[in-house]
């Protein structure tokens, strides 16, 4: 019974299971490079530099 269910897994990943992880990864890839995203990344990425003159505010 074990050996059957390996193999039955086992096909399943290479063929199904490969394209669902191709298209979760192509869908990263359109929604982290999607238009209007840029002000977004570039907002998280100035977060080490928003209070190097003073202290945050309480």
């Amino acid at each position: 019974m074990g050996h059957e269910t390996y193999n039955a897994l086992r096909h399943f990943a290479d063929s199904w299971g490969l394209l669902a992880m191709f298209v979760f990864f192509v869908g990263v890839i359109v929604w982290a490079f999607r238009p209007g995203s840029r002000k977004t990344y570039k907002d998280v990425a100035d977060i080490p530099f928003r209070h190097e003159d003073k202290p945050a505010q309480d």
